[in-house]
Order: structure tokens, then C-alpha cells, then sequence
């Protein structure tokens, strides 16, 4: 019989071996962190959100970090400091801040960074560009925009978003609508699916002779899929705990969903449903982009019943 000092606990907690955040998304706070703490003077500004949590941006809120949108550069003054987020930009807008603000902080994320790189030396050799990922994504954008600045002779830069467009491109060289790139390279937004990246490759590889495929998937996506696989079997159900903006944990939902019974995706402890706590093993995953300030406090809400 329960009474009031015997209590049912919460549920027993299960975390995935790899959860939160990645290493490019870590570098990003903490740059922000640490320009927030040593500026004496002037605002500090992130272009863009820094990242896809919006309880991470609540944080950087409260130190007095603003999001400053792309075209709204006006605000920067002399003083203040300017953050480039981990999707990165183009060069364009890099010249643009820099030129307008004391300081500028790229906390573009490495493997990111490596891309825009590859991009823009292939390009100044005249290859074409292909890029498979989110054409309206800031990562996608930041690295077409180096391609595009370095262009020279026959290089062009093409946005793949899905198969569809591939076999469209495909359809044109064959019809005689595009010339066939004589020389070209594909590379991929970080966090595009595997499943997508290859289809666009059979896709394109056939008819663009000599394409060069790079694997620029950044393995945190995957660690964390496969992490998240792994808990089957030891959990009634899971949460996943990230942003609702957020793709890499958007695509996490979808895979719990097809792996477990009970699967949803909560930005904080508050929105636990309340099923949960009726379950006797809770696994967590967490996207890259949550804060490990987060994932405790899910936990401890989830043990605390």
C-alpha cells in the first residue's frame, strides 16, 4: 500500500551513450560565453541564431548576448563584438561585420569551416559545385557563398535538396538543356541523412563523369542515431530532448518513433508528458545542440516522480 512516505519514484534513467553536444556546437557557446565575460564595453552579437536550442539562446540572453539578424547590420557600433555561429556565412557578410565591428569571434564549426575551404579551392580551379543539403539552411548558404566567391572560368555551384533534384539536373544534361560539368565535386550539409546523401550521389555519379564524392557528414549525426538504436530493448520509451527547430533532433524523433512504443520530443523538463513517469525505463537522447544543463534536469525530473 502506498502512503505518503513510501512514494513511487520516478522511472529508472537510461541515457544514450551519446547524446548533446557535438564538438562544433560546444566551440560555438563557448566563444559566445567567454566574449560575453570579457567584453567591457559595446554589445555583443550572435548573426543568427547561435544555434537550434532555444534554451541555450535563453542562456546566452541572460549574459547579454543578442541575435543580431543577417540584414540588419546597421546596429553593429565601433565597440561592439560580433559572433559568427556555427553554421557559418559567407564571405560576404564575414567582410560586412568585420568591417563594421571591434571584433569578430568565428565560431564557425570546424568540419563546417573544412567544407567552405574545399568549396572555394575546387571552385577556383573551375570545378562545379554541387551541395547536397537544405538549400535555405545557413550552413548550405555560408558554404555556397564561398564557392561562389571563388569561382573562376566554368565553375558554377548547384543546390542539390533531394533526389528529385538531382534526376531533374540529370534530366537537363541529357536533354542537352545544361552541359555536362567537365570537371565537379559533391559535398554535403553536415547533418543531411546518409540514406539522402547516397541517393543524390547514385543520382549524379553515372552521368557527371569523373564527380568527386567527399563524405563531409559530420559523425556526431550518426553517433547519435546509432546511440539511440542502441538503447532498444533496455527502455519502455524515450525522450528526446532538443530543439523543435532543430533537424539532427528532429531526425532523432523520427527514428525513436520508428524503434520504441513511446517516443516524443520535449525543449525542457516541464514538457515531460506525464505517460512517462509512468514507465519503469526512460531512455534520453538529446540533439547537438542541448545543453548538458538540460539533460540533467530532465533527469533528475524524471527520477524525482
Amino acid at each position: 500500500m502506498t502512503t505518503e512516505n513510501h512514494k513511487k519514484k520516478g522511472p529508472k534513467v537510461v541515457r544514450a551513450r551519446v547524446l548533446g553536444y557535438c564538438m562544433g556546437v560546444r566551440k560555438a557557446m563557448e566563444g559566445a560565453h567567454k566574449a560575453a565575460k570579457d567584453s567591457s564595453r559595446g554589445q555583443v552579437w550572435t548573426l543568427g541564431p547561435l544555434i537550434h536550442n532555444k534554451t541555450a539562446l535563453d542562456m546566452l540572453a541572460s549574459e547579454g548576448v543578442q541575435i543580431l539578424k543577417d540584414d540588419d547590420f546597421s546596429k553593429i557600433q565601433g565597440d561592439d563584438v560580433v559572433v559568427i555561429r556555427a553554421h557559418g556565412v559567407t564571405p560576404a557578410v564575414k567582410a560586412d561585420v568585420t568591417a563594421r565591428s571591434r571584433a569578430v569571434v568565428d565560431a564557425t564549426c570546424p568540419r563546417v569551416m573544412l567544407s567552405q575551404k574545399r568549396v572555394a579551392d575546387f571552385a577556383s580551379r573551375g570545378y562545379t559545385v554541387f551541395i547536397a543539403g537544405d538549400k535555405n539552411h545557413g550552413e548550405v548558404t555560408g558554404i555556397a557563398g564561398c564557392a561562389q566567391a571563388a569561382a573562376t572560368g566554368d565553375s558554377r555551384c548547384v543546390l542539390i535538396g533531394s533526389r528529385r533534384d538531382a534526376e531533374e539536373f540529370v534530366a537537363q544534361i541529357r536533354s542537352g538543356e545544361t552541359p555536362e560539368p567537365e570537371k565537379a565535386i559533391l559535398i554535403s550539409q553536415t547533418t543531411i541523412s546518409r540514406s539522402e546523401y547516397d541517393s543524390i550521389a547514385e543520382v549524379l555519379s553515372p552521368t557527371i563523369g569523373g564527380l568527386e564524392v567527399f563524405d563531409t557528414i559530420c559523425p556526431a549525426t550518426t553517433e547519435r542515431q546509432e546511440a539511440l538504436v542502441d538503447l532498444q530493448g533496455q527502455v519502455d520509451g524515450v525522450l528526446i530532448i532538443g530543439g523543435k527547430n532543430s533537424a539532427n533532433t528532429q531526425r532523432l524523433l523520427t527514428s525513436a518513433q520508428r524503434y520504441f512504443d513511446k517516443a516524443a520530443l520535449i525543449e525542457t523538463a516541464d514538457e515531460i508528458p506525464l505517460e512517462f513517469f509512468q514507465l519503469e525505463r526512460v531512455g534520453l537522447s538529446a540533439g547537438a545542440s542541448t545543453p548538458d544543463e538540460v539533460i540533467d534536469g530532465v533527469e533528475r525530473r524524471l527520477q524525482a516522480g
